[in-house]
């Protein structure tokens, strides 16, 4: 059955990946991101058009809470009721903690942990005024379980988004809502390349050789790759998850067992 999906941070990576795939899974599609990736997020909706389904580029920083309220109702009028909100967008810095700054903790927090939790609301009141039913699924990381030095006010954010995936499920039960979130671990994107370069530069390694020495954990011998993570979300986003919610599920080839 198709549904109507609302995608966050889609103009590439992951969040690329997620959209679509759930278009290739016969769902209508809005994505966003910010205004500096229009054009990208643009290709991204042409791509989705290309599979046959509907698409919508909707603009908007998730940390503004007047900008989520309008993404969602700009993605009805689009497309019709929201069936799915995917919070997708976010960042990453890597700095040791004597370092980060106030400034670096609430950047990282108001994207990470406020823009997911100000998406989860903005789609939960759009679904219950709907009348119920929906499924919301939120970016966390394999940082929400073990943390990594170096990657501890991401990791904060990260923890944040578990507990709040959590809290949420428990909450928007009674209205039919599930909501559950994905741990990416160590992915072939630009973010990945961010962190690679820091902790080389850190560890006194050179580019590419940080990410290769924490791939050597992986137990099935890869870098994952954004569609690793969509194929997941693909089965949130289906009628097969209905029954699972509050869980924050680790997509990472085994690195956290390592």
């Amino acid at each position: 059955m198709s549904k109507n999906v609302l995608v966050t941070g889609a103009a590439r990576g992951i969040g690329k990946a997620i959209a679509l795939r759930l278009a290739a899974d016969g769902h209508d599609v809005a994505v966003n991101d910010i205004a500096a990736q229009e054009t990208e997020l643009e290709t991204v909706v042409k791509e989705i058009r290309g599979l046959g389904r509907r698409s919508a580029a909707v603009t908007a920083d998730v940390s503004d809470p007047a900008a989520v309220t309008a993404m969602v109702a700009e993605t009805v009028t689009a497309l019709g009721a929201l069936d799915v909100m995917v919070a997708n967008a976010g960042i990453a810095q890597v700095l040791p903690l004597l370092e980060v700054t106030p400034e670096d903790w609430d950047r990282m927090l108001a994207i990470n942990a406020r823009g997911i939790f100000l998406c989860y609301q903005a789609a939960a009141k759009q679904m219950i005024a709907q009348g119920g039913g929906g499924k919301i699924i939120g970016a966390a990381s394999i940082v929400a379980h073990r943390p990594f030095a170096l990657l501890g006010h991401y990791s904060a954010s990260k923890w944040a988004v578990r507990g709040l995936t959590q809290a949420a499920a428990m909450e928007w039960a009674e209205h039919g809502i599930t909501v559950n979130a994905y741990c990416p671990g160590i992915v072939g994107t630009a973010m990945w390349d961010l962190i690679d370069e820091k902790l080389a530069e850190s560890e006194g390694l050179r580019k590419g050789q940080a990410i290769e020495k924490y791939s050597n954990l992986i137990h099935l011998g890869r870098v994952s790759v954004p569609e690793d993570v969509a194929s997941y979300v693909s089965y949130l986003a289906s009628p097969d998850s209905d029954y699972m919610t509050g869980q924050s599920v680790m997509i990472d080839g085994g690195i956290q067992f390592a």
